[in-house]
């Protein structure tokens, strides 16, 4: 199942994107946020460009797995991308997808202009291969 992650931010989407078997990921990008239509318009391109069958957000719960203001604002992110997209969304947790990213990278041996650059999608393929890895396909 070949699916594309996002990295919702306020500013920016990192996307990272699976082979069929989801053991393949890899960050494809970042874009810039200028509003919530136009990025669940700009990843659904993405996705039908990259013809994925599934689309997986990274899902910011609490600790205890409650919603907080920014977990309610990417769900209906995701319900509009669905909608965008014709594609199922799924949520994903996202625990502390971004700070396993800044450590690949600097474990890649990027530098902090680098690594900022691209960290996003890298959290994107970080949160894509923790989900394909859930459902044993990792």
């Amino acid at each position: 199942m070949r699916a594309l992650a996002v990295d919702f931010g306020e500013k920016r989407i990192g996307l990272a994107v699976s082979d069929e078997t989801g053991r393949v990921v890899v960050p494809v990008g970042v874009l810039s946020r200028k509003s919530d239509a136009q990025a669940a318009a700009v990843v659904a391109a993405a996705a039908k460009e990259r013809g994925v069958v599934r689309i997986v957000v990274g899902h910011p719960v609490n600790a205890d797995g409650s919603e907080g203001t920014w977990a309610r604002r990417v769900r209906n992110f995701a319900r509009r991308l669905h909608e965008s997209s014709g594609l199922p969304v799924d949520l994903h947790g996202e625990g502390l997808t971004t700070a396993a990213a800044e450590r690949n990278l600097v474990d890649a041996g990027l530098g902090m202009r680098r690594r900022k650059a691209v960290r996003d999608a890298e959290a994107a393929a970080v949160l894509l291969r923790d989900y394909f890895f859930e459902r044993g396909a990792g």
